[in-house]
């Protein structure tokens, strides 16, 4: 019998999908929970694609049908086609800029008919092919600059196009790429100044700046007092110090105004400088130092945490909660959807989601390292990257722990695409982990 005439069930990582139709069904009933009015026939709306559950329910059947169709294709194509989907990847996100439509901020919305398409979101199946099918080649070293240039590139380029079109939210996604390159042999030392450069901002946001410069300096002068043996056999310590330390005042001086002025909108501006406790300072604002016209930016937050709550242990029930069921806590079907489990079924409900999550997580990297490819290997771990990213951002967002950047949660926030998304990603998994036996592909 020829490898196409196998079963489709041959090879399966049965609790991979279990898990995924169990956070979707949550994500129904959780959107259920926060969009359903009394009177209505629930068997009505959902078959009426009038309601967001039944929307979602929609595009629960699709993303199956589609997740069908990958699950009896030959995992070959995949790798065959990565190159192609990464360039109609960038060719749909170039097309937001004349037929995109702005929709709550964002420019990133094509509008097809009665439906909403995101390419940014799409776009990440298409990088993650991408990625893996590059570091898969033969003669890949992520040790050597080419390499690393090359796999940046590709990451950073759909991120670009998504900050142009404001979509902040989204582009920062594409950075957890930078973990699969870190398996597949990125240097260590990267990954460690990435996150410097990270602890430098978050610096400068919190420390005067007089104060800062004055704190970087003396740092590099002891640091060159220290290794100054060093220093006197190679120069080559010193110019590092030195360009540390141009790093960093560059990034005080230069980057983080220019960013915090020309590339962030003044609403998120005002919410990360919330979120660490500050008002916004007059050389980050753009109009003297008022930027919001709303004079709480916080209220979203404020709401969710409310509704999170005033679940207390065990929760107040399905459509019992007030704060979700009275349209407290704006966008709680998409980007604040985790209120209507912590409100809904309270600490006991939100800890079995987050476990399912973390499950989803472990899962997802047992099948990583268990794969005979690198191709194989580097998707799953992109796919587990993006999971990861999506999850604590979303969740540590609704808690006030992070700033508002309108990141969905995976199987659970309303939107068709981001739906379809996770779905496809995840059934390629699956798909790819099947034929692990078949070898190097």
């Amino acid at each position: 019998m020829s490898y196409r005439k196998q079963e489709i069930t041959k090879g399966i990582d049965w609790l991979l999908l279990w898990l995924w139709l169990l956070l979707c069904s949550i994500g129904i009933l959780a959107i259920f929970a926060v969009t359903y009015k009394d009177g209505d026939s629930v068997i009505q709306a959902l078959v009426g694609f009038k309601t967001d559950y039944s929307k979602q329910f929609y595009f629960f059947g699709l993303s199956f049908i589609i997740g069908v169709f990958i699950l009896l294709t030959d995992s070959k194509f995949f790798t065959a086609t990565a190159t192609i989907w990464y360039l109609l990847g960038i060719i749909m996100l170039l097309l937001v800029f004349p037929f995109g439509s702005n929709v709550r901020g964002t420019e990133s919305i094509i509008r097809i008919g009665g439906f909403q398409f995101q390419p940014a979101e799409f776009c990440k199946i298409c990088v993650c092919l991408a990625l893996a099918k590059y570091l898969s080649q033969p003669q890949r070293d992520l040790g050597r600059t080419k390499t690393q240039l090359v796999a940046a590139s590709i990451v950073l380029l759909p991120a670009i196009i998504s900050v142009m079109q404001s979509e902040t939210g989204l582009a920062l996604v594409y950075f957890s790429f930078f973990i699969v390159m870190y398996r597949e042999g990125l240097s260590s030392m990267i990954l460690i100044v990435g996150f410097s450069v990270a602890v430098m901002v978050v610096a400068t946001l919190l420390i005067e700046k007089s104060t800062l410069f004055f704190f970087l300096t003396s740092l590099a002068l002891v640091t060159i007092y220290f290794l100054r043996r060093q220093v006197k056999k190679k120069k080559a310590v010193l110019f590092s110090v030195l360009f540390i330390w141009l790093l960093c005042v560059s990034i005080q001086r230069f980057a983080v105004p220019f960013f915090f002025k020309q590339v962030l909108k003044p609403h998120q501006v005002e919410r990360i400088f919330s979120t660490i406790g500050k008002d916004v300072p007059v050389e980050y604002s753009l109009d003297g130092g008022i930027v919001a016209k709303n004079k709480d930016v916080h209220y979203n937050v404020k709401q969710s945490k409310i509704a999170i709550g005033s679940g207390g242990f065990f929760g107040k029930g399905l459509l019992k909660g007030t704060q979700t069921r009275y349209d407290f806590v704006p966008e709680q079907r998409t980007d604040f959807i985790f209120c209507a489990i912590g409100e809904g079924f309270g600490f006991m409900g939100s800890f079995v989601l987050i476990g399912l999550y973390v499950l989803l997580l472990f899962r997802i990297i047992l099948l990583a390292e268990r794969q005979r490819s690198t191709f194989s290997r580097s998707y799953a771990y992109g796919v587990a990257a993006v999971f990861f990213f999506h999850i604590i951002i979303n969740i540590t967002m609704t808690v006030g722990l992070a700033p508002v950047i309108g990141i969905p949660l995976p199987f659970l926030s309303y939107g068709g695409t981001s739906l379809l998304t996770n779905s496809i990603l995840l059934f390629i998994l699956a798909r790819l982990d099947a034929d692990r036996q078949m070898g190097m592909r």
